[in-house]
């Protein structure tokens, strides 16, 4: 379920289909913790790309799914809806 446009964490994308950088603090508290846990992961797993890649696509879906939860609803987009 996704918030109304001026609580959501995460914008629409002015072009194509998803979210943009963060809109409030909250998102950008989830942001920098996404790429603090995928960099932090790095030397852990290094040795075994198949299982980063695998622990990147598990943070990833755990991004995807907050965003979608606290941002406005996904849709494709061409510019301004004006």
């Amino acid at each position: 379920m996704s918030l109304p446009k001026n609580q959501a964490w995460f914008p629409t994308k002015r072009y194509g289909y998803g979210w943009g950088f963060p809109r409030r603090w909250q998102g950008w508290v989830v942001f920098l913790l996404y790429f603090a846990a995928l960099f932090a992961g790095m030397p852990w797993i290094a040795s075994r790309p198949e299982i980063f890649a695998a622990y990147a696509v598990g943070l990833t879906v755990v991004l995807v799914v907050i965003c979608w939860w606290k941002g406005e609803p996904p849709r494709w987009r061409w510019g301004d809806d004006s």
